[in-house]
C-alpha cells in the first residue's frame, strides 16, 4: 500500500527563522525572495534561500517561494529572473496568484496556485488544475463538505491554512487597503484595515456599535481537525505568519508536528513527507504564544463567534482575575506564576486595552509600575511569558534521521528509512577479536552515535569474523556514513524535485487578443478574471476603482456576530432591515448582505 504523504508547512520571515522551523518538525517552509512575496517586509536575499533550501533539503523537506503579488509590465523581466534564480538556488515550488506568470518562460519548477486566487467551489479548482498547477491552496472560509467536493473534482494535491491570523474577506478579494489608502494588499502593502475601529451606523444615523473593531476576525486554528482534513483530502497543512517571530514559529511549529504525528501514529496509510524525528526541547503551548483568541472558523459549515473583540493585536493567555489592587502590585486568583518582564493587558472600563510589564513578583503579589485603571474582578491577560521565550530560546528540540546499520570485517551500510544509503569499505586488516561479546559490544556502543543528521541503530552483524576495531576508527566510519547518508539525500532531492505541467498551449483561455489594463499589459484582464470565476470586480492592478465598487465579499457577517440575524440563537428581534454602514474617520463604507448566500458584502 502506498502511503499518502502529510505535509507539515511552516512560515518562514527570515533564514533563520525558517531553519528553527525545520528544527521543529516542519515538512516544508515557504520564504519570500527579494520581491513579490506579498509581504512588504518579509524579503529576502536569493543567497539566503539557497542555504536555507540546502539545509532542508538535508531533511528531505522543501522550499517554497511565493510570488504571489499581481504584476506590472515593468517588473515581468525581473519576475521572470528571479524565478529562475530562486530555482537553480534549490527552491521546489513557487506560490502563484498573477495567472500571467504562466506566459513567462519558466524553469521547471512546480507551481501552486495562492491562497490569493480565491479558490471557493470545484470548477475554480478545476480550471487551475487544468493550468497545470500542481497543488491549490484552497479559502480559508470553506466548510470540510466543500473541501471534499473540490477534491472529488480534482486530482492535484490540496493545501489548506490550518493556523495563525485570519483575513475577513475571501482571499485575494480585498480592495479595501487601496481604496482607503492606495496600498493594495495584492501587491504585499495592506494596512490592515480589518484591524481598525469602526462604528455600526444604520440609514436613519443611528450608531449600533461605536469605536469597535467591526471586521477584526480570531485567529485560525485546527489542530484537532487533522484527521478530518486528511481524510477530506488535504495533505499540506500550512500555518500563517511570515511577519511573525521565531519564537512563535517555534512554539506552533512544534505544537503541530506531535498533533500530526499522534494522527499520522494512530492511521495507517498516512506518513510525513520529510525525514527525521524531533528529539528533546521545550514543550509547545499554544496560549502563550502571540493569538487574538481562536476559532475554528467554517469547518462545520455554520457561523459561529469569529470576531476577536476589543483587541486586533495578542491579548495574550487568560490568566485569572484582580483580587486585590494596591498602589503598586495587584493579585490575581491563578496559579500561574510570573516574573519580572512578563507582559500583561487588561481592558480599561472604557474597553481600551492596557499594557502593563510585571517589575517583580513576590508571592501572590505582582508589581506593576501604574495601578490605576485597574480594578478587582478585572480579567488578566499575558502576553509575553518571559520564562517560556527563555526555554524556547534556550531549549531547542534536534532533529535527527534514524538509519539502520549493518556491520562486517568488509564494510559498513547504514539506510535510512526512505531507503538511501551509504556505504564505508573497510580496506584495513584489523586483528580478529579474542572476547567476541566485548568486541560486539564496543562495535555497537560507537557506531549507535549520533553522527550530523542521523542517529544509527546496528541491526545486523557478522557474528563469526570479529574484529577488535580503535574506537576512533569506529567514530570515524559513523561520520563518514553520516556525511554520504547526507550528500545522497540532498542529491536525491534535487534528482527528483516535481517538475510544472505548464505547456505553451495553456494559456487559450482567452479567445482573441486581451484587453489588458494599461499597468498590467502582461496579466489577464478584468473581464477574463470574471469570465473564470476568480472573484467579483476588478483586480488589485486595475487602479481605478471609482463609485460603487465592491471591496470586499466575505462569510464574516456583521449582523450575525452582532445579533441582529435570525440565523444567530441569540438573536431576539428578528432581522435588522435598514441599511448599515461602516463609518471611520469621515469615511463611510455601505455594508450589503447577500442572505441568499450568507455572505456580507463590503461596497
Amino acid at each position: 500500500m502506498q502511503l499518502k504523504q502529510l505535509e507539515l508547512l511552516a512560515p518562514a520571515k527570515d533564514k533563520e527563522i525558517g531553519i528553527a522551523a525545520i528544527d521543529c518538525g516542519a515538512d516544508a517552509v515557504y520564504i519570500a525572495g527579494p520581491r513579490f512575496g506579498a509581504r512588504e517586509a518579509a524579503g529576502n536575499s536569493v543567497e539566503d534561500i539557497a542555504e536555507l533550501a540546502s539545509y532542508a533539503h538535508r531533511f528531505g523537506a522543501r522550499i517554497f517561494i511565493p510570488v504571489n503579488t499581481i504584476l506590472y509590465e515593468d517588473e515581468i523581466e525581473d519576475a521572470q529572473r528571479l524565478i529562475h534564480e530562486v530555482y537553480e538556488a534549490g527552491a521546489d515550488a513557487l506560490i502563484v496568484q498573477d495567472l500571467g506568470i504562466l506566459r513567462m518562460k519558466l524553469p521547471p519548477v512546480e507551481l501552486h496556485a495562492s491562497t490569493q486566487t480565491a479558490i471557493r467551489n470545484a470548477e475554480q479548482a478545476k480550471l487551475l488544475e487544468g493550468l497545470g498547477f500542481t497543488r491549490l491552496v484552497l479559502e480559508r472560509q470553506l466548510s470540510l463538505d466543500e473541501i471534499k467536493s473540490i477534491r472529488q473534482a480534482v486530482s492535484c494535491e490540496l493545501e489548506t491554512f490550518i493556523h495563525g491570523a485570519l483575513c475577513v474577506c475571501y482571499s485575494g478579494n480585498c480592495y479595501l487597503s487601496e481604496r482607503l489608502a492606495g496600498r493594495s494588499a495584492n501587491r504585499g502593502a495592506c494596512i490592515q484595515a480589518c484591524r481598525s475601529d469602526y462604528d455600526l451606523v444604520d440609514e436613519d444615523g443611528k450608531v449600533l456599535a461605536h469605536n469597535k473593531k467591526l471586521l477584526s476576525l480570531k485567529d485560525l486554528k485546527w489542530d484537532d481537525r487533522i484527521g478530518d482534513l486528511a481524510q477530506a483530502g488535504i495533505c499540506s497543512f500550512k500555518i500563517e505568519g511570515r511577519l511573525k517571530n521565531i519564537s512563535y514559529v517555534k512554539n506552533v511549529v512544534r505544537h503541530y508536528r506531535e498533533a500530526t504525528d499522534r494522527f499520522i501514529t494512530a492511521n495507517e496509510g498516512y506518513c510525513r513527507s520529510s525525514f527525521g524525528e524531533i528529539h528533546g526541547g521545550f514543550k509547545p503551548d499554544l496560549n502563550a504564544t502571540f493569538n487574538r483568541g481562536y476559532t475554528s472558523l467554517f469547518i462545520d459549515g455554520r457561523k459561529g463567534e469569529w470576531n476577536s473583540g476589543d483587541a486586533a493585536k495578542s491579548m495574550g493567555e487568560y490568566i485569572g482575575k484582580v483580587t486585590t489592587v494596591g498602589k503598586d502590585f495587584i493579585t490575581v486568583d491563578s496559579s500561574s506564576r510570573f516574573a519580572g518582564g512578563d507582559g500583561l493587558a487588561f481592558v480599561a472600563k472604557n474597553g481600551d486595552i492596557i499594557g502593563s510589564r510585571v517589575e517583580k513578583s513576590e508571592g501572590d503579589k505582582i508589581y506593576l509600575k501604574d495601578t490605576s485603571a485597574l480594578f478587582k474582578g478585572q480579567a488578566v491577560y499575558r502576553n509575553f511569558n518571559k520564562q517560556f521565550e527563555k526555554e524556547i530560546k534556550d531549549n531547542s528540540p534536534q532533529r535527527l534521521i534514524p538509519a539502520s546499520v549493518t556491520f562486517d570485517s568488509r564494510k559498513a551500510v547504514a539506510t535510512t528509512v526512505a531507503g538511501i544509503t551509504a556505504t564505508y569499505n573497510i580496506e584495513q586488516d584489523f586483528p580478529v577479536a579474542v572476547k567476541k561479546d566485548v568486541a560486539i559490544n564496543s562495535i555497537k556502543n560507537q557506531l549507535e552515535k549520533i553522527a550530523g543528521d542521523f542517529i544509527f541503530k546496528v541491526t545486523g552483524m557478522d557474528t563469526e569474523d570479529v574484529r577488535f576495531y580503535p574506537a576512533s576508527f569506529l567514530n570515524g566510519v559513523r561520520r563518514s556514513l553520516a556525511e554520504e547518508l547526507s550528500r545522497r539525500i540532498v542529491e536525491n532531492h534535487l534528482k527528483n524535485r516535481r517538475h510544472n505541467e505548464i505547456a505553451a498551449n495553456l494559456i487559450p483561455l482567452c479567445k482573441g487578443n486581451l484587453d489588458y489594463s494599461a499597468n498590467c499589459s502582461n496579466n489577464l484582464s478584468a473581464q477574463v478574471y470574471k469570465e473564470l470565476g476568480f472573484g467579483h470586480v476588478d483586480p488589485a492592478y486595475e487602479l481605478s476603482h471609482k463609485g460603487n465598487a465592491e471591496l470586499m465579499r466575505t462569510r464574516y457577517c456583521i449582523k450575525y456576530e452582532l445579533a441582529l440575524c435570525p440565523k444567530n440563537p441569540l438573536c431576539k428581534n428578528g432581522m435588522y432591515n435598514k441599511e448599515l454602514f461602516l463609518v471611520n474617520g469621515g469615511r463611510k463604507l455601505r455594508l450589503f448582505f447577500d442572505c441568499k448566500q450568507c455572505e456580507m458584502v463590503i461596497f
